[in-house]
């Protein structure tokens, strides 16, 4: 018998066994698909992640083969070692491990076994409670410190007996391996909401005015987001940068002096997706925030104005609330600042600066909601690629830079953020 006649039987007597099946958890399915979306895993943790949720959903190990450019043996390896390992899976899912702590379960299965002749010190299951300690709190443990370190958790695993003996250097590869940071951290803000309804509405609000932006342009509305960036520092360098080299990255002088500080005013046009009428100035006043409104309706005196910003103290001030009356014609008594009328109080002032009937009116976004306001997108790429590396000599200098920076962003990058947010869910 030929070899390739024994191999064409061999192909069709393995054609013929059929597949284990493959059921998943929602849990189990989400860790998954994070592995797959992942931009630093490994090529062949990803591929055997997507030939775990296409065997999940029905794909036969023939279809996965060529789809995924597998030997069918290595379809059927992988779906079987899932398969043995399901009721490991089930167990750690009862007892209700961290997401993490799963995540760390499913790379060790689609992991490479080791080859013959090394021991494996240490088990799933050994480094999952490692991880588990981990995303505890350290007082838990009687340790009186605000964090985790490798050391510590060596202690603390050989202290509950999970392991004999550990390194802090093994316990912080399996960190590493597990996208845990112990050592880091970031601000997070809670905001207090007191009407809950009320803050969902206006949410959903200005996402709908970002996404109908194009329209209400068509129709002479003009939507502009609004804000202030303060105290931008002048900075010159005491020497020049060194610039980068292969294999080098830009080095800059450490040391600088300050030549003072200037506020920006920044309009975003939200449907052209470019800056208009910047306001440069070493204030941020009332008077300097009015005037720098007045400029900018001034481009279209006859239109319909929208500005969306944020509750500052200066965007609800009466030299706004009497530009706005001026401009669309309205002769009512404003009343006395602090006193009466619509001048009494800023949310007395607010409310009229915001009525949808004036052809000039202010959109507030809710507190800590900043991300709603996409002058802010526009501040960041200003920060990035300009201002982080900067040397000027002046405050003059500083502002010439930020105007000629504009323009060149407004000839060269002009276009509207893709605005997908479409407001919180179980909005009524």
């Amino acid at each position: 018998m030929c070899f390739n006649e024994t191999n064409g039987r061999i192909s069709k007597l393995m054609s013929m066994i059929k597949a284990l099946p493959i059921n998943l958890s929602n849990l189990q399915k989400t860790v998954l698909q994070q592995i797959v979306r992942g931009t630093t895993n490994p090529y062949r943790l990803v591929r055997r992640a997507k030939l775990i949720l296409a065997a999940a959903s029905g794909e036969s190990n023939s279809s996965i083969s060529r789809r995924l450019e597998l030997d069918r043996v290595q379809v059927r390896q992988w779906r079987s070692r899932w398969f043995e390992e399901r009721e490991k899976l089930s167990a750690a899912e009862e007892q209700q491990v961290t997401e993490k702590a799963l995540m760390v379960l499913i790379k060790g299965i689609l992991s490479d076994r080791p080859r013959p002749g090394t021991t494996k010190s240490f088990t799933v299951e050994q480094v999952v409670q490692i991880v588990e300690i981990a995303c505890e709190e350290c007082e838990k443990s009687d340790r009186p410190v605000s964090h985790w370190t490798p050391s510590e958790l060596a202690d603390e695993a050989i202290k509950r007996g999970i392991v004999e003996k550990i390194s802090p250097r093994s316990v912080g590869r399996f960190l590493k391996r597990s996208d845990i940071t112990t050592t880091s951290r970031s601000l997070l803000v809670n905001a207090k909401i007191d009407d809950p309804l009320k803050f969902k509405k206006q949410v959903k609000y200005i996402c709908e005015l970002h996404q109908e932006a194009k329209t209400l342009l068509e129709q002479g509305i003009h939507l502009i987001s609004t804000d202030e960036m303060t105290g931008i520092q002048a900075l010159e360098r005491l020497f020049p940068n060194k610039r980068i080299k292969p294999k080098q990255v830009e080095k800059i002088e450490f040391e600088y002096e300050r030549h003072g500080t200037l506020s920006l005013i920044a309009n975003w046009d939200v449907a052209r997706g470019k800056v208009v009428s910047p306001s440069i100035g070493p204030t941020r006043t009332e008077q300097d925030f009015s005037e720098h409104i007045q400029r900018t309706i001034k481009i279209d005196e006859k239109a319909e104005w929208i500005f969306i910003v944020d509750k500052l103290n200066t965007h609800k001030s009466e030299s706004l609330v009497k530009l706005v009356a001026e401009s669309c014609g309205i002769t009512i008594d404003l009343g006395r600042k602090g006193k009466e009328g619509i001048l009494q109080s800023m949310d007395s002032r607010a409310d009229f600066l915001s009525d949808e009937s004036h052809r000039i009116r202010f959109v507030y976004i809710p507190k800590h909601t900043s991300w709603l306001n996409q002058i802010e997108c526009w501040f960041s790429i200003l920060v990035r690629r300009l201002l982080k590396r900067i040397t000027v000599r002046s405050t003059e200098e500083l502002s010439q830079k930020i105007l000629n920076f504009i323009d060149y962003f407004n000839q060269h990058f002009a276009k509207p953020f893709v605005w997908k947010f479409k407001g919180f869910k179980d909005h009524k």
